[in-house]
């Protein structure tokens, strides 16, 4: 028995050409029949570490039950010259999460994962606490089931009062332990009960893992890491994938 949470990440590899350049973490949304890979935006782009990908490559699980039957599946990131991804721009400036839309018909048949959708964000009613418990699922510095091609979990709790804009940007705290690799993943909360909207997937969807964060000015030798990460709120994903 598959921990459905599990289904919905994707290890990202990004290329310019065939060189390869940097491991992420990302998932699947859907929304109206259309199908997306989020991620974060430095994934596809950042200009302050020369980053310039052209491609990304995802793994997929193709035969339900033998989990370590996977295949490669490439994602072109510009077209005529024009990016193909949607990125997130609010009044504070850029949101480290982009989205771009997956040709489902070009998945082969026997494709296994699970999507996040609207439903699984949290709605007005949702009670969400600072100090709730969470997980982020991912790949840091790419480590993951080599043979059953599957993410780990870091657990964590939110650091912040969430709904907030954490110094009036898009993004709540959260305490997990991150490396590098993990930008992309999702920031879950299991929502207790059956909740027929949500399917076999009941957990409910809060952000996008981002970066850790530190303090300019800690004394590297006296002072620990201070072992906080940024995460994008995740309603921004009914802004990126509106028609």
């Amino acid at each position: 028995m598959i921990d459905t949470i599990l289904l919905t990440a994707a290890r990202i590899c990004t290329f310019a050409q065939q060189r390869a350049l940097t491991n992420a973490s990302g998932f699947f949304f859907e929304r109206a029949g259309r199908l997306f890979l989020v991620t974060s935006r430095h994934v596809m782009l950042d200009k302050p570490s020369r980053h310039f990908p052209d491609r990304l490559e995802i793994e997929l699980h193709i035969d339900p039950d033998n989990m370590a039957g996977s295949t490669g599946f490439s994602i072109p990131l510009y077209r005529g010259g024009k990016s193909l991804w949607r990125q997130g721009l609010d009044t504070a400036g850029d949101i480290d999460v982009a989205l771009i839309e997956i040709d489902r018909y070009a998945l082969p048949p026997s494709t296994v994962y699970r999507a996040f959708t609207p439903e699984h964000l949290p709605g007005p009613f949702d009670q969400v606490e600072v100090g709730s418990s969470l997980l982020v699922v991912g790949f840091p510095l790419g480590f993951h089931d080599t043979l059953h091609h599957m993410p780990v979990v870091r657990q964590a709790v939110i650091a912040s009062s969430f709904g907030l804009r954490f110094k009036g940007e898009g993004y709540f705290l959260t305490d997990a332990r991150t490396h590098r690799g993990t930008s992309g993943a999702p920031v879950v909360m299991r929502v207790p009960g059956h909740d027929p909207r949500r399917r076999d997937l009941p957990w409910m969807l809060l952000g996008i893992h981002s970066a850790r964060l530190d303090v300019g000015t800690r004394d590297r030798k006296l002072d620990e890491a201070l072992g906080l990460n940024s995460a994008w709120y995740a309603d921004i994903l009914m802004t990126l994938s509106a028609a």
